[in-house]
């Protein structure tokens, strides 16, 4: 008799927790995350070899390196400054050409060079014509210096660019001004601070 109050006890009982309702709260079946499902922040990988490879690709074609580092906006400066000299040094060796061969020929004793003229006396004096050798030597040199100069600048750029790319620029370092309100006389201070935040 007593198994039968208990069976009728829990029948009666078992319809009532029938007769509960659900939890409107549900937990979702979405595993936690691991370790593994984590996505890893990829760290920028440092290439020791780039600046030499991009120094080495602007030594072989000016401009190349500077194209590897993706700075597609200095090449056309770097070509306007080196054909810019390389056209003042073929304008400065023409002239130097023509003032020597006349100056040459004045010296042989010949009167019809283009700096003669059609009179008796000449229009550019031999004392002239030599100054004007000179200087047009002067600025071939310097002409060929300056074409040197920005092929030499194009290496170093393209070492120093290759360097910087692979530099930690991030907010984690900053300089930046403070003002500061002094409260004692109601003026600013002006400083800069030094910010490095550890994580």
């Amino acid at each position: 008799m007593r198994n039968k109050f208990i069976y009728i006890f829990l029948f009666l009982s078992a319809n009532s927790f029938m007769a509960q309702k659900s939890d409107t709260l549900s937990v979702s079946n979405q595993k936690s995350p691991t370790y593994l499902d984590i996505p890893v922040k990829k760290n920028n990988y440092y290439n020791p070899l780039a600046p030499a490879k991009a120094a080495f690709y602007s030594a072989v074609l000016p401009g190349l390196g500077q194209v590897y580092n993706k700075r597609y906006w200095k090449v056309p400066i770097i070509y306007l400054g080196i054909g810019t000299s390389i056209y003042f040094y073929s304008q400065n060796n023409d002239d130097y050409n023509r003032f020597r061969d006349a100056y040459k020929r004045r010296l042989a004793g010949f009167t019809d060079d283009e700096f003669w003229g059609s009179g008796s006396t000449p229009i550019v004096s031999s004392d002239r014509l030599e100054d004007a050798q000179k200087t047009a030597k002067r600025n071939k040199d310097l002409s060929i210096a300056v074409a040197v100069a920005f092929y030499l600048l194009n290496i170093i750029d393209a070492n120093v660019d290759a360097h910087l790319r692979q530099f930690n620029v991030n907010n984690d370092l900053t300089l930046e001004p403070l003002f500061n309100l002094n409260p004692i006389n109601a003026s600013t201070n002006y400083s800069i601070s030094l910010k490095y935040r550890f994580k």
